[in-house]
């Protein structure tokens, strides 16, 4: 059992939380709870961190789970899953899981549908994306594409919010939005610029074949270059006062829309 704090694994862990360099030099992140090591595909977990309170209460079920990971599990002290922890009230679980490795192909991989993908340039909210990436495989988006300063999928607020599509949704990151307009354009993809300013309203588009949508950050909306970049420019029509949606609700609404079509 890991008792100390000062332990150099343990320190290894935390570093992973708080560090996006640490996550992109270890190609790992880290995952906390029991429903989402029900989604982790066992042989990407490196690590597995455990208290002795939460495998007492464990379900048969569960702790066959649990011991079927090849990495086994590490017993630690509450005190040390509470330094380990990035929410307040730990679970008692947490796992240092391998990053996926996505190429541009794994984004059209399946040929028996249009691709369906969504595109956040300079998406800054943690939330925003993790919602985006859940809302996207629910609604049978193909692929994500992460453009220019967009948060780290990999911050524990996004994987937290992806309830476990993490694991299941292509994601890659480009450059900017004009290498992942021209991915997309050398897959004869249509691009959609969510717009407040676009001339047609988000339902009167046909999205039957393959699409993207841009959503553009949560307060400045999509740059220059990536408006220039769309083939059309839609809007999400507004009643009241509001100016704009939420950057996570305005992707649910555009991917829901489009599978309604595809149905």
């Amino acid at each position: 059992m890991i008792s100390s704090t000062g332990n150099s694994r343990i320190r290894g862990v935390q570093a992973l939380l708080k560090k996006r360099s640490e996550r992109e030099k270890q190609h790992a992140f880290v995952i906390e709870g029991l429903r989402i090591l029900r989604e982790a595909p066992p042989g990407r977990v490196k690590e597995l961190y455990v208290t002795e309170a939460f495998l007492s209460a464990l379900t048969a079920e569960d702790r066959a789970l649990i011991e079927a990971f090849p990495c086994g599990t590490e017993t630690v002290t509450p005190e040390v899953m509470e330094r380990l922890s990035d929410t307040v009230h730990p679970q008692g679980a947490l796992a240092v899981v391998r990053m996926r490795d996505t190429s541009p192909d794994d984004l059209f991989a399946d040929s028996s549908v249009p691709p369906l993908i969504l595109v956040t340039e300079n998406l800054q909210d943690p939330g925003n994306l993790g919602t985006i990436l859940r809302t996207g495989e629910a609604a049978g988006v193909t692929g994500i594409l992460l453009a220019g300063d967009t948060a780290d999928p990999y911050n524990p607020k996004v994987v937290r919010s992806t309830m476990g599509s993490i694991f299941r949704l292509p994601f890659l990151r480009v450059g900017d939005i004009k290498d992942a307009s021209d991915l997309l354009k050398r897959h004869g993809v249509t691009i959609y610029a969510a717009d407040l300013r676009g001339a047609d309203p988000y339902d009167k588009a046909d999205y039957r074949t393959g699409c993207a949508f841009l959503i553009g950050n949560e307060g400045a909306g999509l740059t220059a270059t990536a408006l220039s970049l769309s083939d059309a420019r839609i809007r999400i029509p507004m009643a009241g006062s509001v100016e704009s949606l939420n950057a996570g609700v305005s992707a649910a609404l555009l991917c829901f829309e489009a599978a309604r079509q595809r149905r």
